[in-house]
């Protein structure tokens, strides 16, 4: 019989963990559930509390559910709040919390692991923390994802295409992304190993925002964007660091589009 998984959250990365989660049975919830998946508020205790009554005891949560763009107090009631009533309805399955990298705050360019201090700036993201604490407690897994990207879903191609896009500044800012389906297949890989700990879910190579646009702009023998200010108001915050996959590679993961210009054909044929 296939272990039990639950996908708290079916959004672009829930629905691409739950069409690859093969050796699973899959119970998928979402707030306002419909189209097969259950209705559970991960902020309302009660419907966590019945959501776990009705379904079998998951071997693994996956907590990948979204803030739905809404600022701090969205990010307290899904992440910290919603990370606690999972605990508490289902204490005895192992938990894994889908972060982000933008709790790096670093801004020089350089190398960050999972050992590398994190002190972001922007509320939401130390809210995040929180939560990553709180399941680390526990004894389940964090995955900090990069900028995730895939079909239908890439900015700086969309920015790029078009025309909205600015290179800041000289252009050096580093881009740390991640393939939807490399996001999707690390999380099931960590749901495998069920490790306690950090992991950094990111590509092979990181490039700078010039490095991308100017391979955008020779794929689609396009100009160059203009030059322009740096975009403080970024909602992962403006960071300039380089995000590194070692910890999670070395567990026997690898992902399957190394680098962001490996995946662009797929990404082209599908915008």
């Amino acid at each position: 019989m296939k272990p039990s998984l639950l996908i708290a959250g079916a959004g672009y990365l829930g629905s691409e963990i739950a069409d690859l989660a093969h050796d699973y049975h899959v119970t998928t919830a979402t707030k306002s559930g419909g189209d097969g998946h259950e209705a559970c508020d991960l902020s309302s205790p009660e419907q966590v509390s019945n959501l776990a009554s009705k379904i079998p005891n998951p071997a693994v949560i996956v907590h990948c559910a979204s803030s739905g763009r809404g600022g701090a107090d969205a990010y307290r009631k899904v992440f910290i709040t919603g990370a606690g009533n999972l605990l508490k309805s289902f204490p005895e399955s192992h938990l894994i919390l889908t972060s982000s990298t933008s709790v790096y705050h670093q801004t020089d360019g350089s190398d960050v692991d999972e050992s590398s201090p994190t002190d972001p700036i922007r509320e939401t993201s130390q809210l995040l923390l929180e939560a990553e604490q709180i399941v680390l407690d526990s004894g389940g897994t964090v995955a900090r994802l990069a900028g995730l990207y895939g079909p239908g879903r890439s900015v700086v191609l969309r920015k790029f295409l078009d025309g909205s896009a600015v290179i800041e500044e000289t252009g050096q800012r580093i881009l740390n992304q991640i393939h939807v389906k490399d996001a999707a297949l690390a999380t099931l890989h960590l749901a495998g190993q069920k490790l306690n700990g950090v992991f950094n879910v990111s590509d092979d190579h990181p490039i700078s925002q010039l490095e991308c646009y100017q391979g955008l702009a020779d794929y689609f023998d396009k100009p160059l964007p203009p030059r322009g200010e740096k975009n403080t108001s970024r909602k992962r915050a403006w960071t300039h660091k380089r995000v590194l996959n070692r910890k999670i590679r070395e567990t026997g993961w690898k992902p399957t589009f190394p680098g962001y210009f490996d995946a662009l054909d797929s990404l082209n044929s599908a915008s």
